[in-house]
């Protein structure tokens, strides 16, 4: 090493040090007992009136603010949850906090502005030149951000995540500089020399200091008044993993707030973390890590992209549950209500309403030319051969297409999620709006690599000039019709119709012109099985089944879509059975134990396709449904037809598939009980 790395580096470990010991203090060390432990997570807004996507949230004395970045509204809450509308003048407001005056500071991403919105109802701009995107220091009403999405308050300064420059700008005496960050990477350095990826979100300690949310690069960062950068913890590892600030791993950190004593709050991916003192600073998840929405004791609550946080004067935490479209809070219990089935239910579209929301048309132009659907919502990916593999639903519908042709939205849509674009330069690059997603396409680019002329669609080049990312920044809108990208080698388009974590299946959820099916599904073949798993055999005796005990019903079927290749295989859309006296009367009605109306559980998979299934990745595609377990929505269960409650004689098993269409197709098995 020689002397000019050598001090660098040793500077490098200087500050690094001199910074965590100094928030290790402020924050950690000294943490007291909480004034009011908390123990319960409950649903506080948002159950009888919806938010479109709540993200940004400010709590003071019986009041808490949210804004709402979808509808483009700051919203007050009263300290029974009841919402009411401050603003409705903003963009995509984002990250919002208190100034000196008890006005809200909102990061207005979508018109690449800072925006004062005073509690009567006004707006200023604050810095920021309306609709224009850039960089650029200088006098405020001059200065240039691009999409804004952090912000936070330290006496006469205002501090702001400047998201999408990987900056971290002050604004002081009606002039803006940036304080940390040059380009998007990641650096513990001083000023300039410092990196950030998509910072999101910020936070003041007492002493001044600046926690960051930086997101792309999975971790909190921690900047002093000089602009001194240093990693306060994470190590970019990607996992949800607990430990000593250093140890531990983050997914998206994307909210932090900060207790009266010391606590630091984390939305991290679906998850609520907190760091506190046990001895030494120590990263813990006091949430479930799934995606999901239950209240209840916070070690099992569970959240879907929490992007705000907020302490109120009641020692409570706020949490702004951005794709549960509510707001949440943790407390000893007193406040909020549990959310219950129906109510969960409620805050989700319904195909009907989702239709009405934009005209039909397929997702290539012209629009009203039908394309082969080759994937539908619910169909396995993966195989179940061994209790090892890892197997999952399809939560879309795929849509075929030509290698490189151009891919377009389908409807209106505006970007929410601050890293909306995933996955670059793989099979499964997408973008997901808050309603709708779209993968196996170059974002923004045709099928050489060139890209489009499009601001929205903002790249990143290595050192030698090779595309290495993009973004497309919170706020960014786009039109049914214009380009998303081209198709990759997978020639088809994945749509997903619905919110993330509440997926309905599209054909229901949206109008394609054209489409038509008039083919009903195949039953391959009837499979019984016993409790055990083991086959149940045909008696040589007298040619039929025999069935005593619990028994499983594997139906191995498939369905096919007008225009579809003779060896083009779809999952189907319900599968059924009923039991029929030897006179073919029934002894119940069809009993539709899976059904596809929307996408099931994540976990459910291995309750609805039973082993030697696959499809996705594999030659072969097969779907053996497990018809005797019931998977709906979020409910399934592992249930048998059970033999030894029937009365002695013969029978029929008369199973049935069906398309969405209303095709349907029967197999009938003679079998007895004995």
């Amino acid at each position: 090493m020689n002397h000019r790395c050598f001090f660098r580096f040793a500077n490098s470990m200087m500050l690094f040090a001199a910074v965590c010991a100094a928030l290790f203090t402020a924050a950690c060390n000294s943490i007291a007992p909480e004034r009011q432990p908390i123990s319960a997570a409950a649903t506080f807004a948002g159950l009888n009136e919806r938010f479109g996507e709540p993200f940004g949230i400010a709590a003071r004395a019986g009041e808490t603010f949210v804004s709402d970045g979808e509808q483009g509204k700051i919203w007050k809450l009263g300290a029974n949850g009841a919402m009411s509308v401050v603003s409705d003048r903003l963009d995509t407001p984002s990250q919002i906090v208190f100034d000196a005056n008890g006005d809200l500071l909102v990061a207005d991403a979508g018109t690449h502005t800072i925006k004062r919105v005073k509690l009567t109802g006004e707006t200023e701009t604050v810095a920021g030149v309306e609709n224009q995107s850039g960089y650029a220091d200088g006098a405020a009403n001059a200065a240039l951000f691009n999409a804004p999405v952090g912000i936070a308050v330290f006496e006469n300064k205002i501090y702001v995540a400047d998201t999408y420059n990987d900056r971290i700008r002050l604004i002081e005496n009606g002039q803006v500089s940036t304080l940390a960050g040059g380009a998007k990477g990641f650096a513990d350095d001083a000023g300039a020399r410092a990196r950030f990826d998509t910072p999101v979100n910020l936070a003041v300690l007492k002493n001044g200091r600046i926690l960051v949310a930086d997101t792309g690069n999975k971790r909190i960062r921690a900047i002093d008044a000089a602009g001194n950068v240093a990693t306060f913890a994470g190590n970019g590892g990607g996992t949800l993993k607990d430990g000593l600030l250093s140890q531990a791993d983050f997914v998206f950190p994307s909210a932090i707030a900060i207790n009266d004593a010391g606590a630091i709050f984390i939305a991290d991916g679906n998850a609520i973390r907190v760091i506190r003192s046990l001895g030494l600073p120590f990263v813990e998840t006091v949430s479930d890590e799934e995606r999901g929405y239950a209240d209840g004791a916070i070690k099992t609550a569970q959240f879907n992209r929490p992007s705000g946080l907020a302490i109120g004067a009641d020692g409570n935490l706020y949490i702004a549950d951005s794709e549960n479209q509510t707001i949440r809070v943790f407390s000893s219990g007193a406040i909020g209500e549990p959310i219950t089935d129906e109510k969960r239910e409620n805050l989700r579209y319904k195909p009907e309403e989702f239709r009405r929301m934009a005209p039909p048309r397929w997702t290539y132009d012209p629009p009203n030319n039908p394309r082969d659907v080759a994937g539908t919502l619910g169909e396995l990916r993966g195989e179940v051969n061994t209790p090892n593999k890892s197997v999952w639903f399809h939560n879309g519908l795929d849509i075929a297409g030509n290698y490189g042709e151009t891919a377009r939205f389908i409807r209106d849509g505006k970007v929410l999620k601050p890293l909306a674009a995933e996955n670059f330069e793989t099979l499964r690059e997408l973008v997901r709006l808050p309603t709708i997603g779209y993968i196996h396409i170059r974002l923004g680019r045709d099928k050489n690599g060139v890209t489009y002329d499009d601001r929205r669609f903002q790249f990143q080049r290595s050192d030698a000039g090779k595309l290495s990312g993009v973004r497309i920044p919170r706020g960014s809108r786009f039109r049914a019709g214009e380009a998303i990208g081209t198709l990759n080698a997978f020639n088809h388009v994945h749509l997903i119709a619905g919110r993330t974590g509440a997926e309905m299946n599209a054909l229901d959820a949206l109008e394609f012109p054209g489409i038509g099916d008039n083919v009903a599904p195949t039953i391959e073949k009837v499979t019984f099985f016993d409790e055990s798993w083991q086959p149940i055999e045909t008696s040589k005796e007298n040619a039929r089944i025999n069935l005593q005990g619990k028994t499983r019903i594997v139906v191995r079927a498939f369905d096919q879509m007008d225009g579809n290749n003779s060896r083009r295989r779809l999952g189907v859309y319900k599968i059924g059975y009923e039991i029929l006296r030897a006179d073919r009367t029934p002894l119940d009605a069809m009993r539709w134990t899976i059904s596809f109306a929307r996408m099931p559980d994540e976990s459910a998979a291995r309750f609805v396709y039973a082993a030697g299934s696959q499809s996705g990745y594999t030659p072969e595609t097969i779907f053996n449904y497990i018809a005797t377990n019931e998977v709906s929505g979020d409910a399934f269960k592992e249930n048998f037809f059970d033999a030894a409650s029937s009365e002695k004689g013969d029978y029929v098993l008369r199973v049935a598939a069906a398309d969405f269409f209303g095709n349907v197709a029967t197999k009938e098995i003679n079998f007895g009980v004995k």
